[in-house]
């Protein structure tokens, strides 16, 4: 998969994880299109990958968070309205934009911009345009389980707890 079809893959979806599981798909699969055991810096097409991850983080159309399960995910620009408008729903870290650096000794350093500060203005205003029923569904199924604001746990670790 090139880069180009890897963003076209993101533009799709909307919402896709890196690579971890997850109620959305995960781009390193489809990069290589097969399911990967394990983590995926070990998988023998690897390199490519890494080059694919790369090139997909260099675009201003997709926005690296950690939206869905705390984990690495990945928002197409055309999906940034109706998340801005259902920001209540998720506690602020996962909306913080997630820039990752490789640093020459091979270390990975996140730098993070909160949510809103990374929200253009245009998306702001598109956002005030949208009704939270249509967001919900321009976000897809797996938003409409997403854990409510401040409620960083599962629900069962929750219920576990009383």
């Amino acid at each position: 998969m090139t880069v180009a079809e890897a963003l076209a893959f993101i533009r799709d979806r909307g919402v896709v994880l890196v690579s971890a599981k997850g109620p959305v798909p995960r781009l390193t699969e489809a990069i290589i299109g097969e399911p990967i055991q394990g983590g995926w810096w070990a998988h023998p097409r690897g390199r490519e990958i890494f080059a694919v991850l790369g090139g997909v983080s260099d675009s201003a159309d997709v926005l690296f968070c950690r939206l869905v399960d705390d984990k690495i995910t990945l928002v197409h620009r055309r999906l940034w309205p109706a998340l801005v408008r259902l920001a209540a729903r998720f506690p602020p870290d996962r909306l913080a934009q997630v820039r990752q650096e490789h640093t020459p000794t091979g270390r990975h350093v996140n730098h993070e911009t909160p949510f809103p500060d990374w929200v253009p203005a245009a998306v702001s205003r598109e956002a005030s345009t949208l009704s939270e029923e249509d967001a919900l569904l321009a976000l897809g199924a797996w938003a409409l389980a997403a854990n409510p604001a401040g409620n960083r746990k599962s629900p069962r670790r929750n219920a576990a707890k009383k």
